[in-house]
């Protein structure tokens, strides 16, 4: 009843008596705050004071939990550009989820909040779905490690050696000392070549001599020039055998086994002992022929 009076002296007020309704106006809404902070001031109070307990007591928890994390990720020897991102999006999604916990309790409505993250979350994963795959693939890369920093290996249609492993890229430098940046997931979605896992390689040789030639006599000499270079290992014994009868020559296999690291220099000098005692012997390299037979037709 009194607040139809009030409406229509409000309607009624011009000039000076509208000042006046105004005065009312807001005399009312005051007695209607102080009616309503007495009838619900303690509960309101109670949830206030409880959503500020569950703020600071869950940001404590979630700091413990992200320093645990971070202990056991150390332990484990987890990579640390990783541990700390992992650790940060730990922390986030933590305190997002402690944040909702305390607006539900001063009787705030979050499901629209949270369907306001899951569709911007969705929004944001389409437009870097690039990115994401090459962070899952840094992810893959750092926990299984195919390859470490300082190995020579062949992924995502490149080579070089290993100089950063990044949680979206990888970072080569090929053998005449360019920079090469790879994106994570081509390495992961390839073949890894790792040259440099394993202390020891085998050097794959294939040496042609010609039909006329002493098979023994080109073994033997083969044999003497592996056992000559001490870098070649004894254990995996050295393999030379005939391979294959080809069309214009016999192709000996040679595979000797040597320390990683000798690779390429044994590889090389191998090669030209082989040539120069082949010149010496006079042993025949065969360049590739074909007999070519023709036939005079009278007309």
């Amino acid at each position: 009843m009194t607040s139809i009076l009030f409406s229509q002296l409000l309607a009624q007020a011009d000039g000076p008596d509208r000042e006046t309704a105004g005065s009312l106006r807001t005399v009312d809404m005051w007695n209607e705050f102080v009616e309503y902070a007495l009838e619900n001031g303690p509960e309101l109070l109670l949830s206030l004071v409880t959503a500020l307990l569950i703020f600071v007591v869950g940001r404590w928890i979630a700091k413990i939990l992200v320093h645990l994390s971070t202990n056991v990720m150390t332990r484990s020897k987890v990579d640390q550009t990783l541990a700390r991102f992992l650790t940060n999006i730990l922390y986030i999604a933590l305190l997002a989820m402690i944040i909702l916990a305390s607006l539900e309790q001063l009787g705030i409505n979050t499901m629209s909040f949270t369907a306001v993250l899951a569709t911007a979350g969705l929004a944001v994963g389409l437009a870097l779905k690039d990115s994401l795959s090459n962070f899952a693939s840094g992810v893959m890369l750092i926990i299984f490690k195919p390859f470490s920093v300082g190995q020579f290996v062949e992924a995502g249609g490149t080579d070089g050696v290993v100089e950063e492993i990044h949680i979206f890229h990888t970072k080569l430098r090929s053998g005449d000392n360019k920079a090469i940046t790879v994106p994570n997931s081509s390495i992961t979605d390839g073949v890894i070549i790792n040259y440099s896992s394993k202390p020891t390689r085998r050097i794959d040789m294939v040496v042609g001599c010609g039909y006329d030639d002493d098979l023994r006599a080109v073994r033997n000499f083969l044999e003497e020039v592996i056992a000559s270079d001490s870098r070649i290992l004894p254990d995996p014994a050295p393999v030379i055998a005939v391979n294959e009868l080809a069309d214009s020559c016999i192709n000996f296999v040679v595979r000797p086994w040597v320390m990683n690291a000798d690779y390429w220099v044994v590889k090389w000098e191998l090669n030209e002992k082989i040539k120069n005692g082949f010149d010496q012997r006079g042993f025949s390299i065969p360049y590739p022929q074909r007999d070519v037979h023709i036939h005079n037709v009278e007309s």
